[in-house]
């Protein structure tokens, strides 16, 4: 069932909320202007009542981005998931339309969930051929000051991108769920976040060149390994385990011509995580208004 609905469209030569609707749990704040005026953005906030998703709610949401538009799907703090009551699970669904040359930033800020939470979210983008999506898709260990580290019961995130209608673009699912025989914890180790990050589209061609190059040269210095026998290093024989990186990342593109790019991170804490997509998404302040994540 359909509980929020947000339009946004060409108004007089800029980008207007024409529609938006919305009833418990969830809300919408729309800001009148974020950042620089000279920026033509609308910014979307949700929330929930609560501060968070409880055990059984459902959520669908659709949102339109008429063309030419520019808008941002944001939170205010963590989506926090609280535990699940018996079977029962929670559920987000986003359904979003963006149309020629309109560009649609979605960066929440991450997903924490409870001990014994069940969560789901599924999130699907229609994109035509010149549209512009940034995604940053993310979840923490749980509230690990806590000592709920990977404690939660199941998470899954599934994010569809559709081009031109129906033709599949990209499809993806993380999915995580406590095993008989290992836990999640288990799995992640030292590992306290997990993220992904699309970047689609031609508005966002100089972010793809710069987080690739980045990456490589992040990667190639946490991976290093000097030479076996140099006065920098030596292997003792008790202990030949290898330092392990408190950030790991890769890239990949896809689409035809290569016109999407897809990050994946695990890092050891949150911070590490907001202060890379600060350094990485810093470039789209002029499409935006602001920096995102700052």
């Amino acid at each position: 069932m359909e509980i929020g609905k947000v339009i946004v469209e060409k108004v007089r030569g800029k980008a207007t909320v024409t529609k938006c609707f919305s009833k418990y749990p969830l809300k919408f704040i729309i800001p009148r202007k974020v950042g620089s005026s000279k920026t033509d953005a609308v910014w979307i906030y949700t929330i929930t009542y609560g501060g968070g998703i409880v055990s059984g709610d459902s959520i669908t949401c659709d949102i339109t981005i008429g063309d030419g538009c520019t808008a941002v799907l944001a939170t205010q703090a963590s989506t926090k998931v609280y535990k699940a009551v018996g079977s029962k699970n929670s559920e987000q669904v986003l359904e979003a339309r963006i149309g020629s040359n309109a560009f649609l930033a979605v960066i929440p800020d991450p997903v924490t969930c409870f001990s014994t939470a069940k969560y789901s979210q599924k999130q699907v983008f229609k994109v035509m051929s010149d549209s512009s999506l940034l995604l940053v898709d993310w979840v923490t260990s749980g509230r690990h000051e806590r000592g709920e580290k990977w404690d939660f019961d199941l998470y899954r995130s599934t994010n569809h991108i559709f081009h031109n209608g129906d033709e599949p673009l990209f499809l993806d699912t993380v999915f995580l769920e406590q095993g008989t025989c290992a836990g999640i914890a288990e799995h992640m180790q030292d590992y306290q976040v997990i993220a992904m990050v699309i970047l689609l589209g031609p508005k966002l061609k100089h972010v793809q060149n710069q987080i690739q190059e980045d990456v490589k040269k992040i990667m190639s210095q946490s991976l290093h390994m000097p030479t076996i026998g140099s006065r920098q290093y030596t292997i003792r024989h008790n202990d030949q385990r290898l330092t392990k990186p408190s950030f790991l990342a890769s890239c990949s593109v896809f689409g035809p011509k290569g016109i999407g790019v897809v990050t994946r991170i695990a890092a050891m804490t949150t911070e590490s995580m907001y202060n890379f997509l600060q350094h990485q998404l810093s470039s789209m302040e002029p499409l935006l208004g602001v920096q995102p994540y700052c």
